[in-house]
């Protein structure tokens, strides 16, 4: 009994942070275990269309639990167009794992001031060379690592209000 007990408090969860846009999405991996994430992948977008297949089959493999979606608000909290893509995306993302019956929770999480952030992260340490390299993994590490400072920032999807 204490085992079980024990193993519910520590079981290790993989989460995946996506920084959506409409040419390109990156991707960062994070566990509840040590609240870390690092750098995956930047996925390529078809105006603002993942390859499912690909997508759906990197959750499965890798055995997330949970997805957050960065939800790019205007600066004054408003929704912009890119919020309204991003909540749709993360609506048919959910609406698919529902479908290949994969138990992983989708929730959206402000990102405002990522990608600045991102880009002089990634400049301070020689990881780009070009004001234009991607950065849209580091970025989704710093969406992950603000859930894991502060899980009440994660909304659920259903909850939003995007005009």
């Amino acid at each position: 009994m204490l085992d079980n007990v024990a193993e519910a408090i520590v079981k290790p969860h993989l989460m995946l942070g996506l920084d959506y846009g409409v040419k390109k999405m990156g991707m960062a991996l994070g566990n509840t275990v040590t609240e870390t994430a690092r750098a995956f992948d930047i996925l390529a977008m078809n105006n603002g269309q993942p390859d499912w297949d690909n997508l759906l089959g990197i959750i499965k493999v890798w055995g997330v639990t949970q997805v957050v979606v960065g939800l790019p608000l205007n600066m004054d909290g408003s929704s912009s167009m890119l919020s309204r893509r991003a909540h749709k995306f993360a609506r048919r993302l959910a609406h698919r794992l529902m479908e290949q019956r994969l138990p992983v929770a989708v929730k959206m999480c402000d990102e405002r001031l990522t990608s600045i952030e991102a880009r002089e992260i990634a400049w301070e340490n020689g990881w780009i060379e070009d004001e234009r390299d991607p950065i849209d993994d580091i970025s989704a590490c710093i969406l992950l690592s603000t859930y894991f400072s502060d899980p009440s920032s994660a909304m659920a999807i259903d909850t939003i209000k995007v005009d």
